[in-house]
């Protein structure tokens, strides 16, 4: 089984058209298209029902003290967490692709609609919800892909893992509003095969992404 882009390469930098922020000279960081990225995949095992698809950064910083602030970096040794960026379940092995925006071509102020998607499929809410709790502006349930913006002053590198899980199962079971470690959770005992891309990308102009 694997998995591919025609746009990404595996452990190089994402694409800006693709994530969520982009450098800006003046305010450190401004808003990018935040399309998702064309995937393809093939050599699916035998007995494939459906296809879970779920982005993470393991690289998220698990203290804000210093994201984000002016002078400062966020260290390299601070602890990290995950980081959901994508949660799609109910996937159909074919059409063996997915196309660049078909699932996100822009920001949506609050998130986008969900948890129902395009093809059938249903997508869960991604780790936006929290960062955006206390904007009113931008608060809300973020179903979906959303891209990568990480801490402008970070001192690492963020890394964004697309993994594409082979199912058993015909109809994920989760329901409701759902998240990327519920997900995991229903699907343990049903994984097939996996494959993974990852990508990298960085909003500080002094760490190379």
């Amino acid at each position: 089984m694997y998995l591919t882009s025609p746009a990404l390469r595996d452990q190089q930098p994402i694409p800006a058209e693709y994530a969520f922020g982009v450098v800006d000279p003046k305010n450190h960081v401004a808003l990018s298209t935040n399309r998702n990225p064309p995937l393809e995949w093939g050599g699916l095992p035998a007995g494939t029902r459906s296809l879970a698809l779920i982005c993470h950064d393991p690289d998220v910083p698990t203290r804000a003290d210093d994201v984000n602030q002016e002078d400062r970096q966020v260290p390299p040794d601070l602890p990290r967490a995950d980081f959901y960026h994508w949660i799609l379940v109910d996937l159909a092995p074919e059409p063996a692709r997915i196309n660049a925006g078909e699932f996100s071509d822009s920001i949506t102020p609050g998130g986008k609609q969900g948890p129902a998607g395009p093809r059938g499929t249903r997508q869960g809410i991604n780790n936006y919800r929290e960062w955006f709790a206390g904007d009113p502006a931008m608060s809300g349930n973020y179903f979906g892909y959303d891209g990568p913006c990480p801490p402008w002053n970070d001192s690492l590198v963020h890394h964004y893992v697309f993994t594409l899980y082979a199912l058993d199962l015909e109809r994920c079971p989760v329901e409701g509003q759902f998240t990327g470690p519920e997900v995991l959770t229903a699907i343990a005992g049903h994984i097939l095969d996996r494959a993974s891309l990852t990508v990298t990308y960085s909003l500080n102009p002094a760490v190379p992404a």
